[in-house]
């Protein structure tokens, strides 16, 4: 009776969560590197009194490379995050099998944490040694970056999402990186398109850290 009731509590209330952090995470890693570095080396070459054309040229071949960089960086960071779960699965694994004692006094421990009395945590416990699957993933929740998002965590997911992360990156900077250079490509004179790319520059960073805010939320913190 009381499982039935919580199902339909559970049922009642579907809390709302954000699935999408880590996408943002890489388009605002991507696009505020874009709006930044092409600027900056078209501000420079400006100054130099490199013509537009060049300035232009030399920012696309940035654009270019940085993306491939970028790219590269969030796809080896991602994957060595997902190698690492499986190597701490790995070890859990083992361990409770040729240690479930000690595994066991570590779930104890955790519980305890929370306020959990012993006389509370034991069935517990004991409840968990007999399904070994439901007490692998019982010691594998701390090391769950996803944790609260309520999503389940697989390796051949999270292989696939660090491709998708150096997508997401790469195409990110080239998106900001554009946006400076952009003048360029119709004022021939570059003291008067540096000027310009200011204005688009700032204009970009305005609308990015308002876009920013509203999906990371930071304007309820």
């Amino acid at each position: 009776m009381a499982r039935e009731l919580d199902e339909s509590l559970l049922n009642q209330h579907k809390e709302k969560h954000f699935t999408a952090g880590e996408i943002v995470r890489d388009i605002i890693i991507g696009v505020s590197d874009g709006l930044t570095v092409p600027f900056a080396l078209a501000a420079g070459l400006s100054g130099a009194n490199a013509s537009s054309a060049v300035i232009l040229t030399a920012g696309v071949a940035e654009v270019a490379a940085g993306a491939i960089s970028m790219g590269l960086g969030g796809y080896l960071a991602a994957k060595s995050e997902a190698d690492h779960y499986m190597r701490e699965l790995k070890r859990e694994q083992d361990e409770i099998i040729a240690v479930p004692d000690t595994e066991a006094a570590e779930v104890a421990e955790i519980l305890s944490e929370y306020g959990v009395e012993p006389h509370e945590y034991t069935p517990v416990v004991n409840a968990l040694r007999k399904n070994p699957k439901a007490w692998l993933d019982f010691m594998m929740k701390p090391r769950e970056r996803i944790k609260n998002s309520g999503l389940s965590w697989d390796w051949r997911s999270q292989t696939k999402r660090a491709l998708q992360s150096a997508m997401t990156i790469a195409i990110a900077y080239i998106v900001g990186g554009l946006v400076p250079l952009f003048p360029y490509m119709f004022i021939p004179t570059a003291a008067k398109a540096v000027a310009a790319s200011v204005v688009v520059t700032l204009i970009a960073l305005l609308v990015f850290g308002y876009a920013k805010g509203h999906f990371t939320e930071t304007d309820r913190l």
